[in-house]
């Protein structure tokens, strides 16, 4: 499977806010995730849920901005910036890279979350 292509993909779909698609389409089962929150996940179906459950917050998506993608063998690391208005009144601005281990079908195993500001 081609990483590269299977990660373009998968960063299409999240710079158009499609979060939990991209999480349903390219996540392997067993996969993990944890950020610099501290909040892990540690299976696709968790993964989606906390997906829905945020995405479910949003009022509104104010942009949502890929900025680069570097790939290397089964390794990827993609840089955005998100800005939302929640419902509950709150703005999230977060300039992160998400870092994703991909298996040899082209599913993620592992993505983490950095701040990169």
């Amino acid at each position: 499977m081609n990483i590269k292509d299977q990660v373009t993909k998968m960063d299409a779909l999240v710079s158009k806010g499609a979060i939990v698609e991209a999480v349903s389409t390219f996540f392997a089962d067993s996969a993990s995730t944890s950020d610099y929150g501290d909040v892990t996940t540690g299976n696709k179906s968790e993964m989606i849920k906390k997906m829905e459950g945020y995405t479910s917050s949003i009022a509104k998506v104010n942009s949502i901005t890929h900025h680069r993608t570097t790939v290397d063998e089964n390794s990827s690391a993609s840089e955005f910036t998100f800005d939302f208005d929640m419902k509950d009144g709150s703005k999230i601005f977060w300039h992160e890279i998400i870092s994703r281990q991909w298996n040899d079908p082209g599913q993620v195993t592992q993505e983490e979350y950095f701040l990169a500001n």
